[in-house]
């Protein structure tokens, strides 16, 4: 495997989303490190943004719309709000038994599993009920 060399724009980038709590798009990443140093091009953020995926520093999550990555690296779920786009970790235990059952049943090494649980944030539906009355 090709070594990588760590570099200053890699590094900027795992700190921006190791700061945003928030699981940002790389849209997202590269606006906040556009706004500090403003040479960083869009293509040098998705490109480390991939490298440091594939290297494991940060979890590529697949939401429907734009990706996002998130600073947590154990498996666990995580909850798309359908009306604003924010998305939360959820603190339900990871079923590695899950992974286990569908090993034995297909014969497929798994890894893991990812679920992404879909519903109104709690501030859109307050927003909802405000805007029907």
């Amino acid at each position: 495997m090709k070594q990588r060399r760590n570099t200053k724009q890699r590094e900027m980038i795992l700190d921006t989303v190791h700061k945003r709590k928030d699981h940002p798009s790389a849209d997202d990443v590269y606006l906040d490190i556009r706004s500090e140093n403003p040479r960083v091009s869009r293509g040098t953020v998705y490109r480390n943004l991939n490298i440091l995926t594939d290297e494991g520093a940060v979890n590529h999550v697949k939401i429907p719309g734009a990706d996002r990555f998130d600073y947590r690296l154990e498996p666990h779920y995580h909850l798309l709000c359908t009306e604003c786009g924010k998305v939360i970790d959820v603190e339900i235990p990871y079923r590695a038994e899950l992974d286990h059952a569908l090993k034995e049943q297909t014969g497929y090494e798994i890894k893991q599993h990812s679920t992404l649980f879909e519903g109104i944030c709690p501030d859109c539906r307050s927003k909802k009920e405000r805007d029907t009355k």
